[in-house]
């Protein structure tokens, strides 16, 4: 039989060259999930066709109704099922053939020609579906995909297949899934041994005498080292291989130099090749010790970290390559080292990027344990899916150089009881055992692991401030939490989970960094979250504390769901306190250090003044239309400032402006005349205010050391507006993985920012590609990523465009009044490997 006309993914076989791990991202469809009495009916939805990495919450309504409230971002959830058509040929009946699901949200159940074949509760790991008791070949096969989401979450989950998916295809006898394994963990500045583990599986009736061939390239593609072996393997069995390569005078993978070698393993058979896989490589070692903290290939190195969510931004959870790799480029140029997944396994994709760019990984396994956050969410299943979970997220992040440590938990409240600790150090052991060259962490909250025992005068105490403004409350929460984390309660509570990993995990307990080091002087510390609003106090702790190895902020990245996280809320009403769950239409958690289009906040250049990072000094202007109302910041708010000097109201009125340097002073210019001079530095944690009048012009702000001018930077008044448009790249590859994110901006002819006027911008893309997503960083709007039309914010806005074929693409940005501005990009094929 040949293949039908109809579009189903359809794969050629060579017996020469095997395929074994193909792309499976095209051709598939979507629609919501209905009864089969409902098909009956004549019920059915329409399916759409789709590409993955997919997110199908992005399609679906927004409503202040919703029973996911601010947690999702006011998005409802929902099932839907996924189709794809595959053609199989007969050559396949002595085949194994195996579907490869990177992460499927949530409680994916996967059915091939109508027949179940496979489960995942889990909406964040990998697994995979042997398609083989169910095919038909020499025919077209229908594989369907369900996921559902519902009241399972504490942040926006997305829905459906937003992970790459890939099918494999190969011989009886094969590498066993996630079959090859890399070891440096011989290492000097003479040489390296990288073993590299094999395990070949024979699913044939017959014993089978293979050739394993090994073979370490390095950067450039020039062979380092090289290995053959020949292995037979009875019927129905699995065997191990060890391949010794030593490399000398080895580069090492680190921060500053992520150098990668590329190791190829293959199977062969006479003259034939079964099955060739390629690996990575980061050649590096850890150490750990209270007294020199985590020493990677022998240095000391402390742990700038962001905890970042899954999301994507204006493409919701679908995990396409690029976009990750642009988050962590745009991350690490910020001066952050190390990302926190939080509070999930973290994509191949992003770790890829990491291992590329050297960014340092803290892989999280759970944000619950027994105990649900939310009424349906990964609790239930926790009990029997823990071990295999863990078990797929350890085998996907082993060759990963970047993946330093897992977490075993977010803020579990099973930390502080006996019984939390006997599972802790189970979850550790296990981890141990699949990977032991790795750390492993909890991140273990004071509050909730004593919480049981101290909520009822907790609640007392915090409704006896809520006559006092919302300001006051949260600074007298802090001193209330402070309090509790570093009580003897808590040291009791909290001493087996901590003493169960390699380093104790503290969320909010910055407090608890220098007495830990002196009651526990085997402990190690890690700030697992933190407030960005403390920054300046908290790095200097994990600078000078030889035991604590770093800090995570609280986030690096913004984005969707628990809206309102960092908000600003302006009130003229003494009676008004704040507080609580924002309303509809919230959106964004709004804490990050960068928003979700990648433009840094100002935020993000404080804490690079606090790291040492950075000599200019930054200007950071309150929004003047705000001004003399009262501020009410939740705990997670930085200031709500820009930095810019374009607004919207009239000459003299007041405005308040703060400058963030490591200088000693700064001094303000307003059109050249002094506004101010003020202290800076970190006596004054990095920051200067100033009150002055609002007039057109330029804002400008010099750095003294001991009197002497080091540095200035200014802001300039812009005068009529354009569009400005530009892609972060103009080639790109046809492929799954590939994207272009084209930044549209309002600025003069000279580059100034317009960002108090914003505007409806329109985006249509033609040629080979298509709008992925648009979106602003607009934390509050109806507005949604996947229309054509969006309102700037702060005179900002992101689209993201996808090619579909080799050939030109063209981008056109309009908006009312303005000249159209039109970018072209050209996608090339990809290379016949694949990515």
């Amino acid at each position: 039989m040949t293949a039908p006309s109809t579009p189903v993914h359809t794969l050629t076989y060579s017996k020469q060259v095997t395929m074994t791990r193909i792309p499976f991202n095209a051709d598939w469809t979507v629609k919501p999930k209905v009864s089969g009495f409902s098909d009956l009916m004549g019920g059915d939805a329409a399916a759409r066709s789709v590409t993955l990495p997919h997110d199908a919450m992005l399609s679906l309504p927004r409503s202040a109704a919703d029973s996911e409230g601010p947690s999702t971002g006011y998005y409802s959830g929902g099932v839907v099922e996924y189709g794809k058509e595959l053609f199989v040929p007969e050559e396949w009946r002595h085949r194994r053939v195996t579907v490869e699901f990177e992460a499927v949200y949530r409680d994916a159940m996967v059915f091939v020609n109508g027949s179940f074949a496979g489960q995942r509760r889990n909406g964040y790991t990998r697994f995979r579906v042997p398609l083989d008791p169910y095919l038909r070949y020499g025919q077209t096969n229908t594989i369907r995909v369900e996921a559902r989401a519902h009241q399972d979450s504490r942040w926006y989950s997305g829905l459906g297949i937003h992970r790459d998916t890939y099918l494999h295809v190969t011989d009886l006898v094969h590498l066993a899934a996630d079959g090859v394994r890399v070891l440096t963990s011989e290492v000097d500045d003479e040489g390296a041994v990288v073993e590299i583990v094999t395990t070949v599986r024979n699913d044939d009736l017959n014993t089978r005498t293979v050739s394993l061939h090994t073979e370490l390239r390095d950067h450039q593609g020039v062979e380092v080292a090289a290995d053959a072996a020949p292995l037979t393997i009875m019927p129905a069995t699995t065997t191990v291989s060890r391949t010794r390569l030593h490399v000398r005078e080895p580069h090492l993978w680190g921060v500053e130099n992520p150098y990668l070698y590329r190791a190829t393993v293959g199977l062969r058979e006479a003259d034939a090749e079964l099955e060739t896989t390629t690996v990575n490589v980061g050649i590096r070692t850890l150490r750990l010790d209270p007294r020199h903290g985590l020493r990677i290939n022998g240095r000391t190195v402390k742990l700038r970290g962001a905890c970042i969510h899954h999301d994507n931004g204006p493409l919701g959870a679908a995990a396409i390559g690029r976009a990750d790799e642009r988050r962590i480029e745009i991350l690490k140029a910020a001066g952050f080292n190390a990302v926190r997944s939080s509070h999930n396994p973290a994509g191949s994709a992003l770790l890829d990027a990491c291992d590329r760019l050297g960014m340092l990984v803290v892989d999280e396994a759970f944000d619950m344990w027994f105990e649900g956050m939310k009424p349906f969410d990964y609790s239930l299943d926790f009990p029997e899916w823990w071990e295999r979970d863990v078990e797929a997220m350890v085998a996907k992040s082993f060759n990963h150089p970047s993946v330093i440590m897992y977490s075993i938990g977010n803020e579990v409240p099973e930390a502080g009881s006996g019984m939390g600790g006997a599972l802790a150090r189970r979850m550790a052991e296990k981890i141990h055992a699949l990977d032991g060259t790795r750390y492993v962490t909890n991140a273990v909250s004071s509050f909730w692991a004593v919480s049981a025992e101290i909520i009822d005068d907790f609640k007392q105490e915090v409704s006896a401030l809520h006559a006092r403004g919302v300001n006051d409350v949260m600074n007298a929460m802090t001193e209330i939490f402070d309090r509790i984390t570093t009580s003897e309660l808590v040291t009791e509570r909290t001493a087996e989970t901590h003493a169960a990993v390699d380093v104790a995990g503290l969320n909010y307990a910055e407090e608890r960094y220098a007495s830990d080091g002196k009651r526990f002087p085997n402990r190690v510390v890690l700030g697992t979250e933190t407030n960005p609003r403390n920054s300046a106090r908290i790095w200097p702790l994990v600078r000078d504390l030889p035991h604590v190895i770093g800090d995570f902020t609280w986030t690096g990245w913004d984005y969707l769901g628990e809206v309102g996280l960092g908000r600003t809320d302006y009130t003229e009403d003494p009676a008004v306190h704040g507080g609580g769950d924002p309303d509809y239409p919230w959106l964004l958690a709004w804490c990050g250090d960068i928003d979700i289009t990648g433009h840094r906040r100002p935020a993000s250049y404080y804490r690079e003044t606090v790291f040492g990072l950075r000599s200019e000094p930054f200007l950071a202007v309150f929004r003047p239309q705000h001004h003399g109302k009262r501020r009410l910041e939740m705990q997670w708010a930085w200031t709500d400032t820009v930095a810019g000097w374009s607004w919207n109201v009239a000459p003299g009125s007041p405005v308040e402006v703060e400058v963030y340097s490591a200088a000693d002073e700064v001094e303000l210019l307003l059109n050249g005349k002094p506004v101010g001079r003020r202290p800076a530095g970190p006596q004054h944690e990095y920051r200067a205010r100033f009150d002055l009048e609002y007039h057109p012009g330029e804002l400008t702000a010099v750095a003294y050391e001991a009197g002497v001018e080091r540095s200035r930077v200014s802001l300039r008044t812009a005068a009529d507006v354009r569009l400005g448009v530009e892609a972060d790249r103009r080639s790109l590859t046809a492929d799954h993985y590939d994207l272009a994110h084209v930044t549209i901006e309002l600025r003069d002819d000279d580059g100034n920012l317009v960002h108090d006027d914003d505007r409806v911008v329109e985006v249509q893309v033609t040629g080979c590609g298509v709008l992925q997503g648009l979106g602003s960083a607009r934390p509050v709007t109806e507005e949604r990523f996947d229309a054509a039309r969006r309102t700037t914010f702060d005179g900002r806005a992101l689209a993201v465009v996808r090619p579909t074929s080799p050939g030109p693409i063209r981008v056109l940005v309009t908006s009312d009044g303005l000249d159209p501005v039109a970018v072209e990009l050209e996608a090339s094929a990809p290379a016949e490997d694949g990515r």
